[in-house]
């Protein structure tokens, strides 16, 4: 291992009983038979001590389960609950992965090594504890595509083909078969401390909270009693009012937006039926099986309160409930300062002050009507003023020249470019931007399907690695929340 490979597999430590109860269950990961490396992020390995692998011992422990040294001897399954569309589920729990390992960043943070696909648990159900290959190549696309556009999410490890075939009745079947690794800031979710509430044990739930605060918050280990529960609850109502707006300002749609796919890091991660927005469409779905439109583009806000709000009922169970609603409710107020915050970051413009929500919600209404590319549009006016003369050669340019994007026009060119020399770099000289659309995506899983032809999905990731390094967000960093929001007390 490189030197910079720093174990810390303190999840292990927070047991009740001799066999990890109430909060994980010690499991074992299936026997595949085949391992074919499909994915490595260097990148990632690199920053986490793990880059000096060779690619045998990369999939001894990403296909295998070889422990990594000093780090966790077996996997924990991790007990949780959920809300799943909003119906209670109480017989969910890691299905089909578990935590692997746990180690420290280049920033110090305790980050998660967990599966995605590695066989059964016990709360597996009906299911069969695997991944498709589809499935893998999809969530591979989703972290890097949000990552380079700012958007603070698990990062995808290693994909293993399996050699397995599986049947699915959302995808012709038989299909091929995986093995994922993410690498996410934590794993745990609103649903476990749900299932807690719903085991009326109230010391775990405390417990759970002390491990947060020590790994994830360690700012508010000063407070005490009742107080450090609602500050606990103010810090993660912030973070995902933060990354709600992320999701918006990126054009995402998660798509399932249960409480057990909610963590408290305020960190995007569990990628199912995603999609990108092609146009600032507020009802775009991404989820076939959604119906109503409850997880919605426009309603992810409101998905994210709703589950943020049975957050804090499981923890009603040892704080005051009024308490907790109270530190609920500035969450419109915050989330529409994230949303000025992220939508600006995107743009690449400075925030003045002056009504610069009112910026993005001009933005978003003119784009809503017009139809416009949702990520054309901000390929085409990064850093505002300095992108003016390029927009004019955009292959939208005559919806710009309309009097309805008038005002829209004005308020970009007004504000102060941030760091406008990233307009020079060769990213922005292409005609068009890079995208994840729909189409685009079945185009790449055609070709691994039909030909075990990766060339299409390699070159995405070439593309994206451009874009990334063009924008420059440091989407990775997990930065304090400015000190003037009103959820920090």
């Amino acid at each position: 291992m490189a030197e910079n490979y720093r174990p810390d597999p303190v999840f292990a430590g927070l047991r009740h009983d001799g066999d990890g109860g109430p909060f994980f269950d010690v499991v074992e990961a299936a026997r595949f038979p085949e391992h074919i490396l499909r994915y490595r992020n260097q990148r990632w390995a690199e920053k986490v001590g793990l880059g000096d692998l060779t690619d045998e011992a990369w999939t001894d422990h990403f296909g295998r389960f070889e422990a990594l040294p000093d780090n966790l001897q077996r996997p924990l399954a991790i007990r949780y609950h959920g809300h799943q569309f909003r119906s209670y589920n109480p017989e969910i729990g890691d299905g089909r992965g578990f935590l692997f390992a746990q180690l420290r960043d280049d920033q110090g943070r305790l980050l998660d090594l967990g599966t995605k696909g590695s066989g059964q648990t016990p709360y597996s159900r009906f299911g069969d504890g695997r991944l498709t290959l589809k499935g893998g190549v999809r969530e591979i696309l989703a972290t890097e595509m949000l990552e380079a556009l700012g958007v603070y999410t698990s990062k995808t490890f290693s994909l293993i083909e399996t050699g397995e075939a599986l049947q699915r009745d959302d995808e012709p079947s038989p299909t091929r078969s995986s093995v994922l690794v993410r690498l996410s800031h934590s794993h745990v979710r609103f649903g476990a401390f749900q299932r807690l509430a719903f085991e009326k044990n109230g010391k775990a739930i405390e417990a759970l909270v002390d491990y947060c605060i020590e790994h994830f918050y360690p700012a508010l280990k000063s407070e005490t009693g009742e107080a450090r529960i609602v500050a606990f609850f103010r810090a993660v109502v912030a973070r995902t009012a933060r990354l709600a707006a992320q999701w918006m300002a990126a054009g995402f749609v998660h798509g399932v937006l249960n409480t057990d796919n909610m963590n408290v890091t305020g960190e995007s991660f569990d990628y199912g039926p995603w999609r990108f927005a092609p146009i600032a469409d507020p009802n775009f779905t991404a989820a076939y099986f959604d119906q109503t439109g409850l997880y919605a583009f426009g309603r992810q806000a409101e998905a994210a309160a709703w589950n943020l709000a049975q957050f804090g009922g499981a923890l009603s169970h040892i704080a005051d409930v009024d308490a907790l609603t109270e530190t609920l409710r500035p969450f419109g107020d915050e989330y529409e300062r994230a949303m000025a915050d992220e939508y600006f970051r995107r743009l690449g413009l400075e925030r003045n002050g002056d009504d610069d929500y009112g910026l993005v919600t001009g933005l978003l209404r003119w784009m809503t009507a017009t139809g416009a590319p949702y990520e054309q549009v901000f390929f085409d006016w990064f850093c505002g003023a300095a992108s003016a003369e390029r927009a004019k050669a955009s292959r939208i340019a005559e919806l710009y020249e309309k009097d309805e994007f008038s005002p829209v026009r004005d308020a970009l060119t007004a504000a102060s470019p941030m760091q406008p020399e990233r307009v020079d770099r060769a990213y922005f000289k292409k005609p068009a931007p890079c995208t994840m659309l729909i189409e685009e995506v079945e185009a790449i899983w055609a070709g691994i399907a039909d030909d075990d032809d990766w060339s299409a999905f390699e070159q995405k990731l070439v593309e994206i690695d451009d874009m990334r390094a063009a924008y420059g967000f440091e989407a990775s960093r997990y930065d304090a929340l400015p000190v003037t929001s009103p959820l920090r007390a």
